[in-house]
Order: C-alpha cells, then structure tokens, then sequence
C-alpha cells in the first residue's frame, strides 16, 4: 500500500513536471509578442539593467502545471485506487476540501500579482499596484482562507513546535488575525526572493519536495484523505517548478514575476496549513526569512541613523553581488541551505 501512496507522489511530480516543460516555450512566446518585458530599477546592480527585456509572468507556465496535474491525479485517484489498492477506500472529492482552499488562496493571490504585473507592462515602469492595495487584497484573501479551513475543521488554533514537543493554543480571535498576518508575511517574503535567475523557484522546489513528504508521512499514519490529496498538489507544484527552472535558471529566459512569486508564497503558506504545522514555514522556508529580515533590518537602520546601511543593498541577496559573488554561487548557496532545514524539518515531522 505504501509503494501505491509513493506511486501517486510520483505521478503527480511527473505530470506537472511534463505539462510545464510542454507549455513553457509557447508561454515565453506569447509573452514575448504581448511585448511583456520586465523593468529593473535603476537602484539595482548596474549588470540587472540589461534583463530588462526578459518577459514576465513565467509563473502562468507551473500555475497550469500545477492545477492541472493535481485535478488530474485527484480526479483519477479514487478509480486507479479502486483497481490497484482496493483495500483503502478514499473519501469522495467533498473531502479534497484543503487541496481546493490552498490551490484558491494561491489563485488569489496569483491573480493580484497578475495585476501588479500587467499595470508593470502597461506603465512600462516598475510600479504596479500600491502596497496598500495589495496589502488590503492579500489581507482578505488570507482571512477567507483561514475561515474556510477553520469551518471545514481542517485547522486547529494549536500552534505546534516540532522541534521542541510544545504545543500553543490560541483562542479563536488571536488566531485569526496572528496567521493572515503570517501569510501576508510569508507570501511577499517569497516575493522578495524573487530577485535573482533560479533563486524563488529552485528554493521553492525544495520546500514543496518536504511538504510532499511530510503529507505523505502524516497521510500514512492518520489516514486522513485529504492529507494525501495535500501531498499529490506538493508534488506537482514540485515537478512543475523543476520545469520551470529550465527556462528560469541563469541566465533566465522568462521571469515569474509577481504573478508567480505571490502564487508560490500562497502555495508555500497553504501547505503548511494544510498538514495544520503553520511553524514549520520558518525553517522550511529560512532563506525566505533571511531575505525579508536584512530588507527590514536595512530600512530600519537607515531610517534610524539617517542614511547609513548594514548592507550595501537590500535585499541580502544583492549584497552578495555587489561583494563579487555571481548569481550562480548566491543561488546555489540558497540552495543548499534550503535542503539542510529541510531535511531537519523532515526530522522533526518524523519525530512528531
């Protein structure tokens, strides 16, 4: 039964990685004839200026891989199960319930970087929305979806911490607004990675490659069938973002942009809901942390002492280029960073 559950994992991984990989060059045609280039800032590394003709919103091409590998698995599932393991039984598609609420808070927030981009392209500038008017959209996004996942008992106000055998509980009305304030968090934290060829996307990877093995493991020991409708949507959105890196890696032939990094944030804060261990979003997703911290530390210091910097930009990834380092080397240190806390979040959900 085991090697059927792993079958499914890999299927999935399998679809999504072959649906992106298929669609990807029409993608970055059509994109290059809509003429829809990305801008730099001129505050960037003086080498960023000449990407300035690399499309944007890439992310359409794991966004399609992603949705259309997990409904084909889920819808599928059920039948394949029937034939091969007929000694479990899966709920019906009513219960797939986390699966369609994380894919709908990613589909929301995806649709609001769209909007940031397409307002990008249309300006030709690199200003899109206010950061009020994606706070606001991306505020009521994340309370919706913690209402949903709350109403369908998908979620406890239990704020477990893996690593240390404790166990936090919130009454209702602190939990609430505590994780839309951890989702907005997480969701332009991804965001902000999202500075270098490779870097969102390949750090991306690693952390839906643990959300699989996490669902899965949970899923094997409790039985709960949505937890492996969890792992199926983990392993898609794994396999389409090694597509993805095909055309994204340095140097870069598409970027994501907003439409596909506020998507991955979303992604990334929906599974962590979805196995009800929201606290392993901080060192599954370390690199995510490290890049939004030296950005506030920056700002906070050169508001503080009226221009100085820690850093020589902000950020910490763009410090890293202008102390000599090259995109690959930064990126592939992420890299490797991201699949060490990774595997210690593995251990510590194992260890549960």
């Amino acid at each position: 039964m085991v090697l059927f559950f792993i079958a499914v994992v890999a299927a999935a991984f399998l679809l999504a990685y072959g649906i992106t990989a298929a669609v990807g060059p029409s993608i970055i045609v059509k994109l290059r004839k809509l003429k829809c280039g990305g801008t730099v800032l001129d505050i960037g590394p003086k080498w960023h200026l000449q990407k300035g003709n690399i499309p944007i919103m890439g992310g359409f091409m794991f966004i399609l891989g992603t949705i259309l590998s997990t409904v084909i698995i889920l819808l599928s599932l059920p039948w394949v199960n029937s034939r091969l393991n007929p000694g479990y039984v899966f709920a019906d598609l009513s219960h797939w319930t986390s699966v369609l609420a994380v894919l709908g808070l990613a589909l929301c927030c995806g649709l609001i970087g769209f909007l940031d981009d397409f307002k990008k392209v249309k300006k030709k500038r690199n200003l899109g929305l206010t950061v009020i008017q994606k706070l606001l959209l991306q505020i009521a996004a994340a309370v919706v979806f913690i209402l949903v996942m709350r109403h369908f008992g998908l979620i406890s106000p239990h704020i477990v911490f893996p690593f240390l055998n404790v166990t936090w509980e919130l009454p209702w009305a602190a939990y609430i607004p505590f994780m839309a304030f951890v989702i907005v968090g997480c969701v332009n934290a991804v965001n902000l990675t999202d500075g270098l060829d490779g870097l969102a996307g390949g750090v991306t990877f690693f952390v839906a490659a643990f959300f699989a093995y996490a669902a899965l493991l949970l899923f094997l020991r409790t039985q709960v069938s949505s937890l492996m409708g969890t792992a199926a949507l983990s392993a898609a959105l794994c396999g389409s973002l090694g597509a993805f890196l095909i055309f994204n890696f340095s140097p870069a032939k598409v970027w994501m942009g907003d439409t596909g990094a506020l998507f991955l944030g979303a992604m990334v804060c929906g599974l962590g809901f979805a196995i009800d261990l929201p606290i392993i979003l901080i060192p599954v997703g370390i690199v995510y942390v490290i890049e939004t911290l030296s950005d506030i530390l920056q700002i906070g210091y050169f508001k503080l002492t009226h221009g100085k910097r820690i850093f020589k930009m902000a950020p910490i990834h763009h410090h890293f280029e202008l102390c000599g380092y090259s995109e690959k080397q930064i990126v592939v240190a992420a890299y490797l960073i991201t699949i060490v806390f990774c595997a210690l979040s593995a251990w510590g959900v194992w260890m549960l």
